[in-house]
C-alpha cells in the first residue's frame, strides 16, 4: 500500500523537461523565462499557467499538443499577438487570462483568434492599454462569455456598441479606467448581475434602470448625483457602493428593490430639511433636465423627502460615515426595520435622538464616533429601544453623560466605546450623584469597555458592580490611578485585558495580584522605574512595558517569565543599563517567549545608545570594570604591595641577622660562643 501511494505521488508531482511543475493534470510554468509555450508537456494537461514569462506571440501551432485544455493563463508576459488559428485545437477552453500584456498592438488579429472559442466563459483583458473601440472588437463574437474584466485599461466612453452580443454576461469589471460617460452601454446585457465601475471619472448616474443587476460598485468616482428611473418595477439590486464620491444628496433609490447593503462613505452628503441655523428647505424643489437623444424630460425632485418613495425595508447595512450630516430627517430610520449595521461616524451630528418609532429592533452595531455629539436622546416608553444592540461606538464626541436607564433596554450589548468624551462613571447609590455620569452597573452582558482619554480622576466605590467586563481600556487618563485598585474588585474573576497606558503610573507598590484572570496588561508610556513585584503572581500572556524608566528587569523574571505563562513581552524605549544586561541574555534563552520589538530595544552607556545584542569590546571591558566586586578588586590591588613589603622585610632581616643577634646578646648579658 505504501509503495502504491508513493508511486501515485510521483505521478502527481513531476518536473517536466521545460522546468514546469505538474500536479496531476495541472501544469505550472510560472516565472520560467519562457519565450514560447513548451512543446514537450503532457498532452492531457487541462490547466496551463504561463504567468510571468516573456512570451510575445501565441502562434497557430502553440497549443496543438493540448486539446484537453480548458484553463489557460498568460498573465504578465509580453504578448502582442495571438494568431487567428491559435485556439483551433482548444475548442474546450473556458477560462482565459491575458492580464498585463500588450494586446493593443494587434488587437484585430487577436479578436479573430478569440472568436474561435465557442465555450469561453471567463476572459480577463486587464492591463492591456485597450481603448473602448478595441474592447468592442475583441469581445464582439464572444456570446458565451459569463465574466469579463477589462480593468486597468484606457477606456474613456461606453455606448451601446461596446458590449454587443454578450447576451450571457453575468459579471463585468471596468474598474481603474478613465470612463467619464456611459450612454446605454449595458441595456443589452440582460443577464448582467455584477457591475464594477470603481476608480473612474463618472460625474453622475442619472436614469439608472438596470433592474436585473444585483451588485453595483461605482465607488471612487466623482459622482454628485445618483437618480433611479421612477418605476414600479422590482429591482434585483442587493448591494450599492457609492463610497468615496462627491454625492451632495442621499441617492434617489428604486421604489422597489432587494437592497440590503448601501455604502455611502466619504461623500459630501447632507440632509437639508433641518439646517444647523434653524432654517428649512423642506418646500424647495430641484429640477433635473434629462436629455435622451431627441427627447427632453424634466424631473422634479424633493431630495430631502425622496426617501419616503423608496422601499428600504430590506436594508441591513447603511454606511454614511465621513459625510456632512448635521441631522437625520423625520422617520428616516423608521423606514429601515431590518437594519443591523448603521455607521454615522465622522459627520457633524450634534444630537442623536431615538424613540420607539425608530426602535431599530434588529440593529446590532451603531457607530456615532467622531461627531460633535453633546446630547444622546432616548424617548423611553413601553417598548424597547435598540434591544439587539451589541456594539455601541460613541468615541470622540463631547458627551458628558448618557440617558439614565439606556442600558436597561439594550439587553444584548457587549461593547461600549466612550473614549475621548468628558464622561465620568457613576458612584454607588446613596452617594452624591448630582454631577453628570455614565452608569453601567448591572449591565451583565457588557464585556468590552473603552474609557480612554476621558479625564477620569481617582475612581472610587464600585463603578463596575454587576458587570462581567473582560476588556477594559483606561489609557490616557493621567489621574485615574490616584488611589489603589479597589474599584476593580468586581472584575477580579472576569477581567482578562487591562490597558493602563499613559496613566502616570510610577509606583511599583500598586497591587495587581488580585486580578487572577488577567492575561494581557498594558503599562506602556508610564514612569515605572522598577518592575512591579505583584505581576509575578499573575499568569499573564502579554505584557507591554514600553516607554517607561526601567534600567533593567529582575533576573528571575527574565529566567522564568512570569511562571512560564508569558508569551509576548514589549520592552523598547526604556533607559536600560548596558552593564546590567544579564536579564536580556536570559530572555534570549526563554522558551516560548516572543519580544516583537526586539530590534528597537536599546541600552545606554554614558551618552551612547547601543543595541544590547552587539556591544563593542571597549564597552564590554568598561562594563567588567564597573561591575567587578570592589572588595576583591582592593584585595588584588593590595596583594602585590603586601608581598613586596614582606620580601623587603625578609631580605633586610637576613642581611642584618648577625648584627641584630650581637646587639640582643650584648643587651641581655649572654656570652658569645666565639
Amino acid at each position: 500500500l505504501a509503495m502504491e501511494w508513493g508511486s501515485r505521488m510521483d505521478a502527481a508531482w513531476a518536473t517536466s523537461p521545460g522546468g514546469c511543475e505538474l500536479v496531476q493534470s495541472i501544469m505550472d510554468c510560472t516565472g520560467r523565462w519562457l519565450s514560447s509555450i513548451p512543446g514537450n508537456l503532457r498532452g492531457n494537461t487541462v490547466e496551463l499557467f504561463l504567468d510571468d514569462n516573456t512570451i510575445q506571440v501565441l502562434g497557430n501551432a502553440s497549443l496543438l499538443l493540448y486539446p484537453q485544455l480548458w484553463h489557460l493563463s498568460l498573465a504578465r508576459n509580453r504578448l502582442e499577438l495571438i494568431e487567428p488559428g491559435a485556439f483551433l485545437s482548444s475548442q474546450g477552453l473556458e477560462v482565459l487570462s491575458l492580464t498585463d500584456n500588450l494586446l493593443f498592438t494587434n488587437y484585430s488579429l487577436t479578436a479573430a483568434a478569440l472568436s474561435a472559442l465557442p465555450a469561453l466563459r471567463t476572459l480577463d483583458l486587464s492591463g492591456n492599454q485597450l481603448r473602448e473601440d478595441m474592447v468592442s472588437v475583441l469581445v464582439s463574437n464572444l456570446s458565451s462569455l459569463e465574466s469579463l474584466s477589462v480593468a486597468r485599461n484606457i477606456i474613456m466612453r461606453l455606448d451601446s456598441s461596446t458590449f454587443t452580443n454578450l447576451t450571457q454576461l453575468l459579471e463585468l469589471n471596468l474598474e481603474k479606467n478613465y470612463i467619464f460617460e456611459i450612454d446605454n452601454a449595458f441595456e443589452g446585457l440582460q443577464r448582467l448581475q455584477r457591475l464594477n465601475i470603481a476608480y473612474n471619472y463618472l460625474p453622475c448616474l442619472v436614469g439608472f434602470g438596470l433592474t436585473q443587476l444585483r451588485v453595483l460598485n461605482v465607488s471612487n468616482n466623482v459622482i454628485e448625483w445618483f437618480l433611479t428611473l421612477q418605476s414600479d418595477e422590482l429591482f434585483e439590486l442587493e448591494v450599492l457602493d457609492l463610497s468615496h464620491n462627491r454625492l451632495l444628496f442621499f441617492p434617489v433609490l428604486p421604489q422597489q428593490s432587494k437592497l440590503h447593503s448601501l455604502l455611502l462613505q466619504d461623500n459630501r452628503m447632507g440632509f437639508y430639511q433641518r439646517l444647523p441655523n434653524g432654517t428649512s428647505l423642506a418646500n424647495i424643489t430641484v429640477q433635473f433636465l434629462i436629455i435622451d437623444g431627441n427627447s427632453t424630460n424634466i424631473t422634479t425632485v424633493r431630495l430631502w423627502d425622496e426617501l419616503c418613495h423608496s422601499n428600504l425595508s430590506s436594508l441591513r447595512l447603511l454606511d454614511m460615515s465621513q459625510n456632512q450630516v448635521w441631522g437625520l430627517p423625520n422617520d428616516f430610520l423608521a423606514q429601515m426595520p431590518s437594519l443591523t449595521h448603521l455607521k454615522l461616524n465622522q459627520n457633524c451630528l450634534e444630537a442623536f435622538h431615538l424613540s420607539e418609532e425608530d426602535s431599530l429592533a434588529m440593529l446590532t452595531e451603531l457607530d456615532l464616533s467622531q461627531n460633535q455629539l453633546v446630547e444622546l436622546g432616548v424617548k423611553v416608553g413601553v417598548g424597547d429601544i435598540l434591544p439587539n444592540l451589541q456594539l455601541f461606538n460613541l468615541s470622540t464626541n463631547r458627551l458628558q453623560a448618557l440617558p439614565p436607564g439606556i442600558f436597561t433596554h439594550t439587553r444584548k450589548i457587549t461593547t461600549l466605546d466612550l473614549s475621548r468624551n468628558r464622561v465620568d462613571l457613576c458612584p454607588q447609590p446613596g452617594e452624591a450623584e448630582s454631577l453628570p455620569c455614565v452608569d453601567i452597573r448591572g449591565v451583565e452582558t457588557l464585556t468590552h469597555l473603552s474609557l480612554s482619554g476621558c479625564g477620569l480622576q481617582g475612581l472610587s466605590s464600585r463603578p463596575f458592580q454587576g458587570t462581567s467586563l473582560r476588556h477594559l481600556d483606561l489609557s490616557d487618563n493621567r489621574q485615574v490611578l490616584s488611589g489603589d485598585l479597589g474599584w476593580l474588585q468586581d472584575l477580579v474573576l472576569t477581567l482578562q485585558v487591562l490597558s493602563l497606558r499613559n496613566t502616570s503610573l510610577s509606583s511599583t507598590a500598586l497591587d495587581f495580584s488580585a486580578l487572577n484572570s488577567l492575561v494581557r496588561l498594558d503599562l506602556s508610556r508610564n514612569s515605572l522605574a522598577a518592575f512591579p513585584t505583584s505581576l509575578g503572581r499573575l499568569r499573564l500572556r502579554s505584557l507591554d512595558l514600553r516607554d517607561n524608566c526601567l534600567p533593567a528587569l529582575p533576573l528571575d523574571v527574565a529566567q522564568v517569565p512570569l511562571g512560564r505563562s508569558l508569551q509576548e513581552l514589549y520592552l523598547s524605549r526604556n533607559p536600560y543599563n548596558c552593564c546590567t544586561l544579564g536579564w536580556w541574555e536570559a530572555l534570549q534563552l526563554a522558551e516560548g517567549l516572543r519580544v516583537p520589538d526586539r530590534r528597537e530595544v536599546t541600552c545606554s552607556h554614558g551618552s551612547r545608545v547601543l543595541s544590547p545584542g552587539a556591544l563593542p569590546k571597549p564597552i564590554l571591558q568598561s562594563c567588567r570594570w564597573q561591575t567587578a566586586d570592589l572588595a576583591l578588586l582592593y584585595l588584588v590591588l593590595a596583594l602585590p604591595t603586601c608581598l613586596t613589603l614582606l620580601v623587603a622585610f625578609a631580605v633586610a632581616f637576613l642581611m642584618l641577622k648577625e648584627k641584630l643577634l650581637k646587639m640582643v646578646k650584648t643587651r641581655c648579658g649572654v656570652s658569645s660562643p666565639y
